[in-house]
């Protein structure tokens, strides 16, 4: 075989195989976490107004991207009775009402709140998982669902490891050319 026959056989094959393997939309996304020693913050009620209750409880901020405009869902499971925020753009713990969109606790029972929320694309949301009481942690499940692809956004300290990691490897890359 040739090698000109062999290219043009590895070409069409390849878009073949690209058309089978295009990222289909994904309607469910799941995050998962443990409030457990993390930062902790003045919370908002279901209502988005200031609670007097939550003043110091623990969370942990999930952002994400969606990839078509429309209704998603949003639910949170935990082992403790857990609270669930949505921001658009933003989460700052030290003023919690800027950028909230919707806020739930207990909808079903006090180990699950959730709601639905109109998402646009080329938009982050946050959503943040935590407790109705002070002192109240655990472990927890976000599941957003909807008609688009559900995206995560990395964390600044992610972006900042890829960068470690690519200098470094960089860096033993030229040592060894030097060598």
């Amino acid at each position: 075989m040739n090698i000109d026959k062999f290219l043009r056989t590895v070409v069409f094959l390849g878009v073949i195989f690209s058309g089978l393997t295009q990222s289909a939309h994904a309607a469910i996304f799941t995050y998962t976490g443990d409030t457990t020693g993390g930062a902790t913050y003045h919370r908002l009620m279901d209502d988005l107004t200031e609670s007097t209750i939550g003043t110091d409880v623990s969370y942990q901020a999930r952002s994400f991207t969606v990839g078509d405009v429309g209704v998603y869902t949003f639910l949170m499971t935990s082992n403790y009775d857990g609270m669930l925020f949505l921001y658009q753009n933003s989460f700052d713990p030290s003023n919690p009402s800027e950028n909230a969109l919707a806020g739930n606790d207990d909808l079903i029972g006090t180990t699950t709140s959730g709601f639905n929320g109109l998402l646009q694309t080329n938009t982050t949301y946050t959503l943040v998982a935590t407790a109705y009481g002070n002192g109240v942690t655990g472990a927890y499940s976000l599941t957003i669902g909807g008609p688009g692809t559900i995206t995560a956004v990395p964390e600044p300290s992610t972006w900042l490891m890829l960068g470690l990691g690519l200098a470094a490897v960089g860096y033993a890359s030229r040592r060894k050319q030097q060598r």
